[in-house]
């Protein structure tokens, strides 16, 4: 028997202009109807009118809780798109949401993430990508109507009446501007067009120059930007909110040109759009092409969505957006807004108080074990968190509010990481949601060329000020300097932990057997804290060659003793071998220069052999293997793990449920002829 619904039942989150146009799209529609609308003034005149046919439905939550409803369109203004879009999911919904999809491609990340995990829809509202004028725009280009294209112009600017506080595209705490609103509109043409030129779905820019003008409230009144694309296709793109402008799509090609007057609505309206490509040929010839389609414009998307749902998919068939679709555009929009300084202020810390989902930050994760690290007053996650990719907090703190949720309490810092920013950005997170006492900051100073003991408090408070903390909980020295007797640095870390700017145990990173004994020894004989830590490379595969100068890998036989004799705890940078454990690499792929130098041995290649067929025993995959094999060590291992997404940190978390008994380390090691049985 079969349960799927003849239509899919929509609701609408959120009733606006837009929203109305969407219900005159679904009204058209073959495959939904809609039943509901989420308002949070449900009492509001006129939207029984508006709606016909769907129950209003008093808040988003109710909306949500609708056991009637299949699908929702989410239409509010952009802050709101991931929050609703990830509680949507989380509640089994199918979600198209209007664009921007999200703020950034961060969250339209997170928002993916939610979907993927829930098994429902996500789709991005750029229904001008559904209309039949875009495929056949796409089919000129690859016919090569117009020969190799070499420039694509496209704007999409308005003006409003004036400056207008009170009104969302203006409002900066409703992420108002051009570049959000209608800049996708030329972007996501741009990078379709680029991509039909280059036989692909899409293509992403490799350079991105962008320019604007902040008005009164911050938000970009008119702005432009310069896409590059690999091959040498240049992309202008513009857009206004206080700037009427020519709103023509033109391709630029060796043998003519392509006009399409406003793309987005197919030279229409809300309604309907007829659908204009004007076709310029380099003798002079004009030709206009119609698809001459009546149906309500927002239908088209509507039956898009509905046909992917209906047919269990969870994203949009091209030429819809589909996921990495969005993601490249909102990478454009952030390259874009990054060039001319444009971070709203509900991006910052001081509003944006709650976790991507909404939520207020829950502190009783225990995805991620803790254990007792010697000098440390708390216990330690068994993985350690770097995020060095991140550049504002609004993007940073997704994955640090998901690596603590799940339990993670242990955080990678440096003095020279991102310039200072992946402190700062810690120091922000830390106070924000006010979890430092819960949370064990790491912190690194005197890397070289400053790599001297003078160094290590100037450094340190510096790391203090950005980190807006009193101390850090484990301290490293960056790099060693043989030059200098271990005995001064010791004496510098020491009087740090002494005046309680660090309260857990230092020691070094990149740092060799023979100082790190000799340190201790000193330490012994001088009555001073001894080093208590390292931070060395280890892994399964061991480093051949240091990947940066001044690196030490502590993979070796004779290293494992060390640490385990000792009992050192050795926080492990570059775990899971850099991308060796993964497709990336293999005996006949050549082609990235530093994995071949660094990890490339038959020795290497045959842990990795063994790491396969054991993934391939336990239904995981290799880094999996390599990941478990750090944590299973005899000696305190805590491997520093640097996902970007929350898609790869939930992939990390995987290899908590392998459990490596000692046949099992020996064997992937290569030390035992036979796999041990499990």
């Amino acid at each position: 028997m079969n349960s799927r619904p003849e239509k899919l039942r929509w609701g609408i989150l959120g009733p606006g202009g837009i929203a109305k146009s969407f219900a005159g799209g679904v009204a058209q529609s073959r495959t939904g109807t809609l039943v509901a609308l989420g308002a949070r003034n449900p009492g509001k005149s006129g939207l029984t009118e508006s709606f016909p046919g769907a129950r209003i439905l008093d808040g988003y939550e109710a909306l949500l809780k609708d056991p009637d409803v299949d699908a929702i369109y989410i239409s509010i203004p952009h802050p709101g798109h991931a929050e609703w879009a990830i509680k949507a999911a989380e509640a089994g919904k199918h979600v198209l949401c209007e664009k921007p999809i999200a703020l950034t491609a961060f969250e339209a990340d997170a928002m993916i993430h939610a979907a993927r995990k829930a098994g429902t829809f996500l789709g991005e509202a750029f229904m001008y990508r559904l209309h039949p004028q875009t495929l056949k725009l796409v089919e000129l280009v690859r016919s090569g109507a117009i020969g190799e294209i070499r420039m694509i112009k496209s704007s999409f600017g308005f003006a409003m009446p004036g400056f207008m506080p009170e009104h969302r595209l203006f409002a900066n705490d409703l992420a108002g501007g051009g570049i959000l609103d209608v800049g996708g509109y030329p972007v996501s043409m741009a990078r379709l067009i680029a991509g039909a030129a280059a036989g692909m779905p899409f293509a992403e820019p490799d350079r991105v120059v962008g320019a604007a003008h902040l008005g009164q409230s911050g938000v970009d009144e008119w702005a432009s930007a310069l896409l590059h694309f690999p091959g040498g296709i240049v992309a202008e793109v513009s857009c206004s909110i206080s700037l009427d402008q020519e709103n023509v799509l033109r391709i630029l090609g060796t043998k003519g040109n392509i006009a399409v007057p406003d793309f987005w609505f197919a030279g229409g309206d809300r309604d309907v759009g007829l659908g204009r490509i004007d076709l310029i040929r380099s003798d002079g010839t004009r030709e206009t092409i119609s698809v001459n389609e009546t149906r309500h414009l927002y239908s088209f998307e509507v039956d898009a969505a509905g046909e992917a749902i209906l047919a269990g998919r969870r994203e949009f068939a091209w030429p819809g957006m589909g996921w990495d679709d969005s993601l490249g555009t909102l990478r454009v929009l952030d390259r874009w807004r990054a060039a001319v300084g444009l971070e709203y202020e509900i991006e910052k810390p001081a509003k944006r108080l709650n976790t991507i989902s909404g939520r207020r930050l829950r502190t009783d994760g225990a995805t991620i074990p803790k254990r007792q690290i010697p000098g440390l007053p708390r216990p330690a996650s068994c993985l350690a968190l770097g995020f060095e990719d991140f550049r504002t907090f609004s993007s940073g703190s997704i994955l640090l509010d998901a690596f603590f949720e799940a339990g993670g309490n242990l955080f990678d810092t440096g003095y020279v990481y991102g310039a200072g920013y992946t402190e700062a950005l810690l120091g922000q997170w830390l106070r924000n949601r006010g979890v430092r006492e819960q949370s064990i900051v790491i912190a690194k100073g005197a890397h070289s060329p400053l790599c001297y003991p003078d160094v290590i408090a100037k450094q340190l408070g510096q790391s203090l000020d950005r980190l807006q903390t009193d101390h850090v909980d484990i301290y490293f020295m960056h790099r060693d300097n043989p030059d200098v007797p271990v005995g001064e640095f010791v004496d510098a870390m020491d009087q740090e932990a002494r005046a309680g700017r660090i309260r857990g145990p230092f020691g070094g990173s990149n740092w060799t057997m023979a100082r790190m004994d000799e340190a201790i020894a000193y330490a012994e004989r001088a009555g001073k804290q001894k080093p208590g830590v390292l931070s060395n490379n280890f892994s399964l595969a061991e480093m051949l060659e240091p990947i940066w100068a001044g690196c030490v890998t502590a993979s070796s036989d004779d290293w494992k003793a060390w640490l385990t004799t000792r009992q050192m705890p050795n926080f492990a940078w570059s775990s899971q071998g850099r991308g060796f454990f993964t497709e990336r690499a293999g005996r006949d792929r050549l082609d990235n220069e530093e994995l071949v130098r660094v990890w490339y041995s038959e020795k290497n290649f045959g842990r990795r052999d063994r790491a396969i067929e054991l993934a391939d025993r336990l239904g995981k995959a290799p880094i999996h293997v390599a990941l478990a094999y750090v944590l299973a060590q005899p000696f305190p291992s805590t491997p520093l793990i640097g996902p970007r997404t929350l898609g790869e940190l939930d992939d990390s978390l995987q290899a908590l449920d392998i459990a490596l008994s000692p046949d099992d380390l020996a064997w992937l090691d290569g030390g035992s002829d036979l796999p041990p049985a499990r």
